[in-house]
Parts: C-alpha cells; sequence; structure tokens
C-alpha cells in the first residue's frame, strides 16, 4: 500500500520507474535572495491602524493554478511527485539541524519529496489561468486536454500571513486516449507521475499521513472526495 508518510522513502514496487534523480542533491548552499529574483520579491507595509503605527513583511510571490486530475478510464487521481526545497528547509529547522552542516545521511533530501496535485505558476503573458492549467497538464502529466474540459472551482488565498499570492483550483477529467506523452515537467524540472486510487487517496487522508502534501492539494483532494467522488463511485 502506497502511503504519503514519508515520500521517497514508502513506495511499493510498483513505483519503480521513477526516477533516481529526484533526491540526488549535492552541494547545497543558502543564499540570500537576489533583487532581481523572478520568483520572491520581499516587501515591509508600513501603516496606521487605529492611530498606531505598524507594518508587516511578507514575500510577493505568483499566483498560481492548482489541477484536480481524474483519469476515468482507469480512476484514479493523477497526482506529482518532486523534490521542495522549501520543505526540505523545513524539515531541516524542525529538526535543529546546521543547515552549513548537513548530513544526508541522516537527513536525506527525500524528506523534502512531496506528493501533491499538478500546478503551475501564473507568470505567462497573453494566456488565461484555464490555459496556464492546460499546459501544466500537458507538461506535468502528459495529458493533452480541451480548455471545456478543464472546471474551475474557486480562488483562495494560500498564506495570509507571509505571502501575497492567490491560488485558483481546477478540476479535470481524463481518459487513456488523451494521454501523450510521460510527462514530468520541462527544461529542468525533475518530477514524477502519480496515480492513486480513490480508495487510496481517502484512506491516508482519513489517516493524517500526508505531512508533506501542500495545503492546496489537501484542500483539493478533499473537496474531490466531497463533491466529485461519491458520484465516481456510483
Amino acid at each position: 500500500m502506497l502511503s504519503l508518510l514519508i515520500p521517497g522513502e514508502c513506495f511499493t514496487a510498483a513505483e519503480a520507474h521513477w526516477t533516481d534523480k529526484m533526491d540526488n542533491i549535492r552541494d547545497l548552499k543558502y543564499q540570500a535572495i537576489p533583487p532581481d529574483s523572478p520568483y520572491v520579491t520581499p516587501h515591509r507595509m508600513t501603516f496606521i491602524q487605529n492611530g498606531k503605527l505598524k507594518y508587516w513583511d511578507f514575500l510577493q510571490v505568483h499566483d498560481i493554478v492548482v489541477v484536480i486530475i481524474y483519469n476515468t478510464t482507469r480512476k484514479k487521481l493523477i497526482l506529482v511527485r518532486q523534490f521542495r526545497p522549501a520543505v526540505y528547509h523545513g524539515q531541516l529547522k524542525s529538526a535543529n539541524v546546521d543547515f552549513n552542516d548537513i548530513d544526508f545521511e541522516k537527513y536525506p533530501p527525500s524528506m523534502g519529496i512531496t506528493i501533491e496535485l499538478c500546478a503551475g505558476l501564473i507568470d505567462k503573458k497573453g494566456l488565461s489561468k484555464k490555459e496556464i492549467a492546460r499546459e501544466e497538464i500537458l507538461e506535468e502529466c502528459g495529458y493533452d486536454v480541451s480548455l471545456d474540459q478543464i472546471e474551475e472551482i474557486f480562488e483562495f488565498n494560500s498564506n495570509v500571513q507571509s505571502s501575497s499570492g492567490k491560488q485558483t483550483l481546477f478540476y479535470c477529467e481524463v481518459t487513456d486516449e488523451q494521454k501523450v506523452s510521460e510527462g514530468g515537467g520541462i527544461q529542468n524540472e525533475i518530477i514524477d507521475v502519480v496515480e492513486l486510487s480513490i480508495e487510496e487517496v481517502s484512506e491516508k487522508m482519513g489517516l493524517g499521513t500526508c505531512h508533506n502534501t501542500p495545503a492546496s492539494s489537501m484542500l483539493g483532494i478533499l473537496w474531490f472526495l466531497s463533491f466529485k467522488a461519491p458520484q465516481l463511485c456510483n
């Protein structure tokens, strides 16, 4: 049985196709964020509230699309597996590890591997959110779908404390006939496709073992289990 507890360490032989490149991490270093970073911009906002001067530090980030993908041919949810540096950092911080002297044997990079829904940055001018979602479905998971197959669910703030980003959740049903590639991302991305039945996902959500699964994916999966799975299981 597949476990989401510690991604990268608890998978069955059925997942043997996953790449060994995923946790092949070395020369890990920490640096200050450059002022021209295309991904995040730190800000300090000052304001007077009820007569008192206040300030708040946060990161300006890109908005994101998140897609729940369900393969109706095989009756499987389609997710992705990838290394997330911020997640690995969080694991190291929780263990009080010296960031300049990491014991990779004791704290392997697999601790930073997540299982999550297909997602991507809204950073392409001229494309709608739905068009970007379509591209991500193709690039990450290998399915070529039409725009009318993609249903927008809702938009939400992903982090109201430390970032300004919004996320938009979509739902898309696919078939084996629409599978045109293995997916895996583009350029330097290393992404594996994960397929889980409704029963597997429901069991793992109930056990609370999705430790490395981001909140947006948890929200999307719970929405799917509440509003789509009952119809699909009939």
